[in-house]
């Protein structure tokens, strides 16, 4: 990562991501990958960089040979990897999900929530192991969770909504970090150089 790079999603990252998928004519929606990816990794799993590209062109209904046709698709999403990890781990707590900014719709934003849970909660599926034996409230966060990701519209732009999606937002940053500290222990200095990156 360079210096220039912010160290957070910040909201030109889901642009980016708006930018690959429409290049590749995907069908999915961005944010639901990078839920898909965030909850396999909150659930303690880990992947090498064919597994996720395998997961990436599922996702976005692309050939599998996509990845090795494009050089832009491959960094992208290796480097895409990296980072949501990196973020799920790091001390100051700044990682946010992927979704628009305030230039979209109140309802654009509530249905890009609504796929990055729905894709968070899958890859969680794929990946928790020992899901059954979450505790208590880990189990009442994925079931809030199931409801949010069934929410697919909003009411009309207002104020009152956009403070009730920002409320729903957060609730959804701090449970897949609630997650991701549930199912991941904290690593020693051998394990975090070698689970850091893709390989």
């Amino acid at each position: 990562m360079t210096s220039t790079e912010p160290e957070k999603a910040p909201a030109s990252d889901f642009e980016q991501w708006a930018n690959i998928y429409a290049i590749h004519k995907a069908f999915s929606h961005p944010s639901e990958l990078h839920g898909s990816l965030c909850g396999r990794l909150a659930a303690g799993a880990r992947m090498n960089l064919d597994e996720w590209f395998q997961v990436v062109c599922d996702n976005m209904g692309v050939p599998t040979t996509a990845v090795d046709e494009s050089e832009a698709l491959a960094g992208f999403m290796s480097a895409a990897y990296d980072q949501a990890l990196a973020q799920m781990k790091a001390s100051d707590m700044t990682f946010t999900p992927l979704l628009p900014d305030d230039d979209y719709s109140l309802d654009q934003r509530v249905q890009a929530l609504s796929a990055w849970v729905r894709g968070f909660l899958e890859g969680m599926a794929v990946g928790a192991e020992a899901l059954g034996e979450a505790p208590d409230e880990i189990r009442e966060l994925i079931e809030d969770m199931v409801a949010i990701s069934q929410v697919s519209e909003s009411e009309e732009d207002s104020e009152e909504g956009e403070y009730q999606l920002n409320e729903v937002i957060e609730y959804v940053r701090l449970g897949a970090l609630a997650v991701f500290t549930e199912f991941n222990p904290p690593e020693t200095a051998a394990s975090a150089s070698k689970n850091s990156t893709l390989h």
